[in-house]
């Protein structure tokens, strides 16, 4: 990455902010520019540690013309930018298709016109959907349950596309469930947490059977890092960690790390088309030299024990 410069949207944001930290301690020489709308979930106190080394531009990637001002100059984009939250787009599906195809698309024809040598599309497992039983590989059919997958979905085929089209470098991840700092409390995680912390009901869809491959931040990071310096044009890359575990069993780690007691959880009803299992085959990106190096349990306590200490950050919002 020497001597480059790479546009990041959706910086401010919870993966793309923590991405932003990994680039500069690791690649201090490349010139980092960050374009983030700042919806609820894009905040600038994310960046606040580091606003001194990147370069922060305030727009949306569905504008064209802001899309246009910020990319100049650049030779890579790395686009975190999404809506993200599966129960937001069940009750507002029109803001996902928006940003998550029409802002795809937007970013993908400047970096065509400017001829940017890498395009990283970041999107996710849950585009595959559920299974019971085995791991989706990059080649398996994908089959989203949610308006919210459904649009990561459309914006990673369109990605896609521009390869076989217009023979612009598009590489695509699909990560598991990211956990670690900065994460906006709405996910589960960081829900759990604060209302641990405030000794409140933890909500859990079901019976909370329902399984996730958690991957710490940090680790993804540093794989969509490896992506880009060892990808190739049209790569599919299935980031995992093999943490699957259940809701249930994060809720009570949770509950024990605070010493508070299990009588806190509190089943819900469930959420339509609630997907059961996600689990990927991440051998691709093994073969690229990436491993995940957090271990779960060290990472999750570190993730609570980050919100404990981070009540400043999250109280506002939460």
């Amino acid at each position: 990455m020497k001597g480059k410069r790479i546009l990041v949207t959706g910086g401010a944001g919870f993966i793309g902010c923590n991405f932003v930290r990994h680039m500069l301690g690791e690649h201090p020489e490349t010139e980092i520019v960050v374009l983030d709308k700042l919806t609820y979930a894009g905040r600038l106190e994310n960046l606040e540690d580091v606003k001194n080394g990147i370069k922060f531009v305030k727009g949306d990637i569905c504008d064209k013309e802001a899309v246009k001002r910020t990319m100049e100059g650049c030779d890579s984009v790395v686009n975190f930018a999404a809506e993200s939250h599966v129960d937001r787009s069940i009750a507002s599906p029109e803001d996902f298709v928006r940003t998550d195809v029409l802002g795809v698309f937007t970013l993908l024809d400047e970096a065509r016109r400017r001829d940017v040598k890498k395009f990283v599309q970041i999107s996710t497992d849950e585009v595959y959907g559920s299974t019971e039983l085995g791991s989706f590989s990059e080649k398996d059919v994908l089959d989203p349950s949610s308006p919210y997958s459904a649009s990561k979905a459309g914006g990673e085929l369109l990605a896609r596309s521009y390869v076989r089209t217009y023979g612009l470098d598009v590489m695509v991840t699909r990560s598991s469930n990211n956990y670690g700092p900065y994460q906006y409390p709405e996910k589960l995680i960081p829900v759990l947490v604060i209302k641990a912390l405030r000794n409140q009901p933890l909500p859990i869809y079901g019976k909370g059977a329902n399984v996730r491959d958690w991957l710490h931040v940090d680790d993804n990071c540093r794989a969509i890092d490896i992506v880009i310096s060892k990808g190739k044009p049209g790569d599919i890359v299935n980031i995992g960690s093999g943490n699957e575990v259940p809701n249930i069993v994060i809720a009570k780690l949770i509950l024990k790390h605070l010493k508070k007691p299990e009588s806190l959880v509190k089943f819900v009803s469930d959420r339509p088309g609630h997907d059961f299992r996600y689990s990927l085959n991440w051998d691709r990106i093994r073969q690229l030299g990436w491993k995940p190096k957090v271990k779960f349990e060290d990472g999750l306590r570190k993730t609570v024990d980050w919100y404990v200490a981070n009540e400043a950050w999250w109280k506002p919002i939460a």
